[in-house]
């Protein structure tokens, strides 16, 4: 087939060609329109006889056009990133000065250290690292390059003491300490200018010495750049909590105070040393370092560009709110796509807007003659795919609802519309049953971890 386009009714001049000689997919993309601008399309068959005459299409002509073109309204980010740079402006010329007196004080590894300071390392009997958990907090990092783990000179992952006690409300001076990923360098820094006394508050006293022990290892292992936080603390029956940071380097390079080790082998080496029945939070990290390790590789990975369909769903406990994702892609909703273009034009979103909270989406007619004809059918395979991979009845989909205020555009052209359960089922309580475990190849994420996975990702 050949799809002519053109910005004119007599198609003179033509502004774009495309032959179709894939006819598995009778279905073509045509880029680089203009928004508000009539196009016209026609299409002519070719066989053994030659061309044959073109047939206009379906409708006779169509204009590009934007879901924000109906709504009426600014977008809700407008200015924030300008907002935001000022904001940052003021931070950088805070501390420029102390930037540039340390910037030279961490070397990055690998490089040849001073004769000063080989000596010292020389004759420091004790390099810090803790070696056996004593019910306390602690601050683990783990590097890794393929299948090789850095461990300390004593054949332990690296870990330093962050308290020799922990309160309950740990977790959100955890959630706290996870936004330290996206500002390493400036560690130094910020315990500089959070001055504590004795009459300060235990949140922040707490994190500074979570401050405090980021900066011991950086120090140990001669990088300010610690990884990305794992998304829980890992806690034993012994009372001891352990904070894993995890960094995927790009070749067995020397750290301070490190060797490279083969997972297996350091997996065996701890193995007959713990004792099963009651494992520490380090035998813990040791025994699930491959699920967590695969898990920070899928954190990684970014969608491909399209309209995607996302199921919102939340489960609340008494200090924090956690968001359903899938375990083999975690830094985004449970979805499915909809279609290869990320656009909504703005008679898709017209009739969205006119979607009720009871009408069901999978019961609608697609068959009509209309231009969201196509949106229509798409849109109802994608719910049915979504509602059969988060296991729920199609039945249910009366029950649900479609995201009306906005389109989510996470950048990179992948756009995400939003389906909601009813509303009572948004959030899942505490004592309510989840059949959405890790065993179901789900996870429940902090609210905070999941938004730094969406920053990561796609920013």
């Amino acid at each position: 087939f050949l799809v002519e386009c053109s910005c004119s009714e007599d198609f003179s001049p033509l502004v774009g060609e495309i032959i179709v000689d894939n006819l598995q997919s009778l279905r073509c993309t045509i880029t680089g329109l203009r928004t508000g601008q009539r196009y016209y399309v026609h299409v002519s068959a070719y066989n053994m006889r030659g061309w044959g005459p073109p047939r206009k299409s379906t409708p006779e002509y169509a204009s590009p056009s934007n879901w924000k073109d109906c709504s009426g309204r600014e977008p809700r980010h407008r200015g924030h990133t300008e907002a935001l740079e000022r904001l940052l402006q003021q931070v950088r010329a805070a501390h420029q000065h102390y930037n540039c007196r340390e910037s030279s004080k961490l070397q990055n590894a690998g490089r040849k250290q001073s004769v000063s300071r080989s000596l010292k390392h020389l004759f420091h009997s004790s390099n810090k690292f803790v070696k056996t958990l004593k019910r306390g907090l602690y601050l683990s990092v783990i590097f890794f390059y393929k299948d090789n783990l850095l461990v300390t000179n004593e054949d332990q992952i690296p870990i330093v003491e962050i308290d020799d006690s922990h309160s309950s409300s740990v977790m959100q001076d955890f959630l706290w300490f996870t936004k330290l990923s996206c500002m390493w360098d400036d560690i130094r820094w910020l315990r500089q200018n959070t001055s504590i006394s004795v009459s300060s508050s235990t949140a922040l006293q707490a994190r500074q010495k979570m401050l405090s022990a980021a900066a011991q290892l950086q120090n140990l292992l001669g990088t300010h750049n610690l990884g990305r936080v794992f998304y829980e603390p890992i806690k034993d029956r012994h009372g001891n909590m352990l904070i894993v940071t995890i960094r995927e380097v790009e070749s067995l390079y020397s750290f301070f105070n490190g060797k490279w080790m083969q997972v297996s082998k350091l997996q065996s080496q701890r193995k007959s040393l713990s004792t099963p029945e009651e494992p520490t939070a380090l035998d813990i990290l040791l025994i699930t370092i491959q699920d967590i390790l695969s898990y920070h590789k899928r954190s990684q990975q970014r969608l491909p560009p399209g309209l995607y369909l996302g199921y919102l769903k939340l489960c609340s406990s008494v200090d924090q709110i956690k968001v359903l994702v899938l375990q083999k892609l975690p830094n985004v909703l449970c979805h499915v796509k909809i279609r290869d273009n990320s656009n909504v034009s703005k008679d898709e979103w017209e009739w969205i807007q006119t979607l009720s909270g009871s009408e069901s989406v999978e019961s609608m007619d697609h068959t009509s003659d209309c231009p969201t004809q196509l949106f229509l059918y798409e849109l109802q395979m994608a719910v049915k795919a979504l509602l059969k991979q988060i296991n729920l009845p199609l039945h249910q989909a009366k029950h649900f609802r479609l995201y009306t205020q906005e389109v989510l555009e996470l950048g990179h052209n992948v756009s995400f519309l939003l389906l909601l359960p009813a509303s009572d089922d948004v959030c899942t309580a505490p004592g309510q049953n989840n059949p959405y475990t890790p065993h179901s190849g789900f996870l429940n994420l902090p609210l905070q971890m999941f938004e730094l996975g969406i920053v990561a990702c796609f920013t």
